[in-house]
């Protein structure tokens, strides 16, 4: 099913891996809802190497929230209309591009690019973080709504500094079906920041940036642990673009992990 050749992999891979889908299942989880179509969604993972030791940023929902209260997660959500819409100053990789387009009913490029505007947007509006440049200015005909909000900062979005790590369709007969793709940016690619997003009544109630030891103690779903070892993989072998995409996903109740 790939169009790409499992690489070798070395027994610290093969271990994350196996640690991997086991946790995939071994997690608890209710199947009593129609089943329903995934939608594609996108996730930030902003990553900030200044330091000796790599962070990410990291998000705590608020604990009302039905879907993962008082979890730590990624800036992320599903993809919106008005994102095949937004103008960029910079478009995807090629080696990128090609990646979100596998394994996918109808690809197109619009929907490829779709994909990362969804991630910069989601984080825009969980976070106040603006990822892009202000050398091109805004654009000039913003979609109405969150990218117009982006658009008056004087910021154009950029999908050029996105890396694609991982992709996950959630299981099916789920009350939500995602198909997530996980992007990683370097914390360089931020713009500017909106204040007072974050907060006792946002959906982000507190951001913290961490080592990825220190995530070890926090509160995180299945899928944000796996989607980190799978970083912490990648950092390893220097984030290359090169690097075969893992994708998570169940058939017939068992779960597998491919390269795309």
């Amino acid at each position: 099913m790939n169009d790409l050749p499992e690489p070798m992999m070395g027994v610290g891979a093969a271990e994350t891996v196996d640690k991997a889908l086991e946790q995939l299942r071994n997690e608890p989880r209710e199947r009593r809802w129609p089943n329903v179509r995934p939608r594609d969604a996108a996730t930030l993972i902003i990553l900030d190497r200044s330091g000796k030791t790599p962070k990410i940023l990291m998000g705590r929902r608020h604990p009302s929230h039905k879907f993962m209260p008082n979890k730590y997660v990624f800036p992320g959500g599903r993809v919106d209309p008005q994102d095949r819409r937004m103008a960029v100053a910079g478009i995807l990789g090629a080696d990128t591009e090609a990646k979100l387009l596998r394994r996918v009913q109808r690809p197109t490029i619009a929907r490829a690019r779709a994909l990362g505007l969804a991630a910069i947007r989601e984080t825009f509006e969980e976070t106040g973080l603006l990822i892009g440049t202000r050398e091109n200015g805004s654009a000039a005909q913003p979609p109405a709504g969150p990218w117009a909000d982006f658009a008056g900062h004087g910021v154009m979005p950029s999908l050029e500094p996105l890396h694609f790590l991982a992709r996950a369709i959630t299981p099916p007969r789920r009350p939500k079906r995602f198909d997530a793709r996980f992007f990683v940016v370097e914390h360089t690619a931020i713009c500017d920041q909106v204040a007072g997003v974050v907060g006792p009544n946002s959906e982000l109630i507190d951001l913290l940036w961490v080592t990825l030891a220190e995530t070890q103690d926090m509160e995180l779903p299945v899928i944000t642990r796996i989607v980190l070892d799978e970083l912490d993989e990648a950092l390893g072998a220097g984030l290359s673009v090169r690097r075969p995409v893992p994708f998570y996903y169940e058939r017939n109740r068992q779960f597998t992990r491919e390269f795309i």
